[in-house]
């Protein structure tokens, strides 16, 4: 599988090409931001390996432009940032992952591996509860007829709910499987989005779909399964 990584520091981007090219990964590099993007309109990619701090174009503008012109290949982001505001604005404009600088190769590894594994999935079309409609092939989603505004992780969290409609998903649960990632530091993502969701889907509507079970989770259902 083949890998870019953009990253101007010549230190950090031998050791984590290197590292790479010892798991049998081929790797490219790029210096800044505007070679970053032209070699991914140029080449097909596995995964794109992005630094925030560029030259010439940030890694923010960097994954806008991916995105402009690819939807699918995914994009783990390197930042010596760690706020939460700074996390979910680029989970909004595409990034996939996220990777606090000083990090251990290894877990650049795992996630890695974890982003590559995904591959194609068998999509039912469409999911229905209650008045909420989710065209899974548009990942465009309605409430009332009415559409919803939703960005791309706030879609790929309410599709992760309505597959498992009145089933309690644990926070870990959903980072996993919406962020591809196990670990406790962005749990409370999770709490900022599914606030989000239910501005957009629940506020302006009598009867509500997201639920909490106090202690275990979130769940997506036309009634609360426990008082």
């Amino acid at each position: 599988m083949k890998i870019l990584l953009v990253e101007d520091d010549p230190k950090v981007s031998r050791i984590v090409a290197t590292g790479l090219n010892a798991e049998r990964f081929l790797v490219d590099t790029a210096i800044d931001g505007r070679e970053g993007v032209e070699m991914t309109i140029n080449n097909p990619y596995d995964l794109v390996i992005v630094d925030i701090h560029l030259p010439l174009l940030s890694g923010t503008e960097v994954v806008k432009r991916i995105r402009s012109h690819n939807k699918e290949v995914p994009i783990l982001m390197l930042t010596a940032y760690d706020a939460i505001a700074v996390k979910v604005a680029h989970f909004e404009i595409g990034a996939d992952d996220y990777l606090t600088k000083p990090f251990a190769f290894a877990e650049l590894l795992v996630r890695t591996k974890a982003l590559l594994r995904r591959g194609p999935v068998v999509r039912i079309n469409t999911l229905t509860i209650a008045d909420l409609e989710i065209d899974r092939m548009l990942r465009q989603a309605k409430r009332g007829g009415v559409p919803l505004k939703l960005t791309s992780k706030e879609y790929a969290l309410l599709e992760y709910l309505a597959l498992n409609s009145g089933r309690v998903l644990s926070r870990s649960m959903i980072i996993e499987h919406v962020w591809d990632q196990s670990f406790e530091g962005l749990t409370n993502i999770v709490d900022v989005y599914i606030r989000q969701l239910r501005a957009k889907i629940d506020d302006s509507h009598s009867v509500k779909l997201i639920h909490t079970l106090r202690g275990m989770g979130y769940y997506l259902n036309k009634k609360e399964l426990w008082g």
